[in-house]
């Protein structure tokens, strides 16, 4: 792990690489941006969306927290939102939850306190509405990993049904919400669902991506 110190050098050999290889690299950074994706993830430190995407500054404007969770009372949340579909009007929306979410399995953990246990109580409202399920899965990392998958589907739908989103399908306007997992163990994504529409009817629940909790995922669909 590099120091402090070390992470400004980083930033300046950084810097002086860049204007080595494009000169103006940095003045077309500053002219604006202008992003066709949304990216609402969780905070894992592992799971960049512009490395795991390979997309450049500018193309995916991205919002993240503890567990990739949508609430409609969130402003962090629908200020981003609200700039992504109503200034950039940008045509795709990405919520990706990732296996082995750290948030997730406190999630799952009664013993979880203060702060993290307000958060992440949309986190448990999923984990109860499915507990029949979850808990016949005798593995607690594929519990864990399959609560990842139900809970993308949850949060999709509810950012579905925000206003924010409701009002741009009424008028028209191009967008998609795509349900993402993260496979930390392969580096892959698949996704689980798309909405493309109001979401008037019940929603099937994703099929389980993981197959083995011994082996990475086989290549997503």
């Amino acid at each position: 792990m590099k120091t402090i110190r070390e992470l400004m050098l980083s930033n300046k050999a950084w810097a002086a690489e860049k204007r080595e290889i494009k000169k103006d690299y940095f003045a077309q950074q500053a002219a604006g941006q202008n992003p066709e994706v949304f990216w609402i993830g969780g905070s894992d430190s592992r799971v960049s969306p512009q490395h795991i995407t390979q997309t450049r500054p500018g193309e995916l404007f991205i919002h993240r927290n503890l567990a990739n969770l949508v609430y409609d009372n969130d402003d962090n949340l629908l200020a981003d939102l609200q700039h992504a579909v109503d200034d950039f009007e940008v045509g795709h929306i990405v919520l990706c939850g990732h296996y082995g979410c750290s948030g997730l399995r406190s999630a799952m953990d009664e013993d979880v306190t203060g702060h993290m246990k307000a958060w992440l109580r949309g986190a448990r409202d999923v984990y109860e509405a499915n507990r029949e399920e979850l808990d016949a899965i005798a593995d607690p990392l594929a519990r864990q990993n399959r609560l990842s998958e139900l809970n993308v589907r949850e949060q999709l739908i509810r950012l579905s049904r925000i206003d924010i989103v409701r009002a741009a399908f009424s008028r028209g306007q191009d967008l998609t919400l795509h349900g993402w997992i993260y496979d930390v163990r392969n580096g892959q994504l698949s996704e689980l669902l798309a909405i493309d529409a109001p979401v008037e009817t019940a929603v099937p629940k994703p099929a389980p991506k993981i197959i083995s909790v011994e082996e990475p995922a086989s290549d997503p669909a």
